[in-house]
């Protein structure tokens, strides 16, 4: 027997399997068959309306395909119990973020997520829960803001916050929708530079990260899933799929694309730049 043979087949973190959503009668996203494996580190990338919000509701159990099959972390949608299955992903995103009570502490915010909650009252915490939630803090840069109101924090402070809380528990899938969306240059790159640093350590599990724009990909980020108007254009290792061409399809525009640093940068071509 072969040495291939004897490789033991690796689950995949999430599988999804002819996946459409279809609203009034008009799919946005789909169909998609797709997988993640553990480990991987996948950029969702394409416009405004292109299905990338849809796509992450189903990876998080909140929205439930009109066709297709979804497993996440060996289960299938539809045989488990959604509200135990989702303590095991990691979720940061806007409409999340404005369910927080106001003057929630950062870390509660961070502790919560152990039971996919909003509020501590709800369930009873203890000081290895503190202890581990400051540990999330400490390990996006974010431990000064245990004690700060939520309100209080900058955009760029909230959304780190949020960081932390994806790592709470140890998940086994983390999902960051448009994480740096509404912060400054500063914000944005420090951000970046978190994302990052989760991305390089190999306890990180697998990892959804969605933007519409290339420079906010961070440099360890490994695959990439281009969507226009809910299609699947390209899918598959990033260096592969993510070129100026499949760019360009993506948004409906001439597109130049070049590497530098690790970082993806994109710009329109203009009549001069084009002669």
């Amino acid at each position: 027997m072969s040495d291939a043979q004897h490789q033991p087949t690796v689950q995949p973190t999430a599988s999804l399997r002819n996946v459409s959503v279809v609203y009034d009668g008009t799919t946005v996203l789909g169909p998609l068959d797709w997988d993640i494996a553990p480990h991987e580190r996948w950029i969702v990338l394409g416009p405004n309306g292109s299905g990338k919000t849809s796509l992450i509701k189903i990876l998080s159990l909140y929205r439930f395909p009109t066709t297709g099959t979804v497993d996440v972390l060996g289960e299938r949608w539809g045989t488990v119990d959604v509200r135990e299955h989702r303590r095991r992903i990691g979720l940061a995103s806007s409409s999340l973020r404005d369910q927080f009570r106001p003057n929630i502490s950062g870390l509660d915010i961070v502790m919560t997520a152990r039971y996919a909650a909003l509020e501590t009252w709800w369930h009873t915490y203890t000081e290895a829960d503190r202890t581990a939630a400051l540990a999330c803090l400490d390990r996006v840069g974010a431990g000064r803001l245990a004690e700060r109101a939520f309100t209080t924090l900058s955009s760029g402070e909230q959304q780190r916050v949020q960081l932390a809380r994806t790592l709470m528990g140890r998940p086994e899938l983390l999902l960051l929708d448009e994480p740096t969306a509404g912060l400054d240059l500063a914000g944005r790159e420090q951000l970046v530079a978190s994302l990052e640093s989760l991305a390089a350590d190999p306890r990180t599990p697998a990892t959804v990260l969605v933007t519409h724009h290339t420079d906010e990909i961070p440099p360890s980020f490994t695959h990439g899933l281009l969507l226009r108007d809910g299609t699947p254009l390209v899918c598959g290792p990033l260096s592969e799929v993510l070129t100026a061409a499949t760019l360009s399809e993506c948004f409906s525009h001439k597109l130049r694309l070049e590497r530098r640093d690790g970082r993806w940068l994109s710009w329109a071509v203009t009549e001069d730049s084009s002669q």
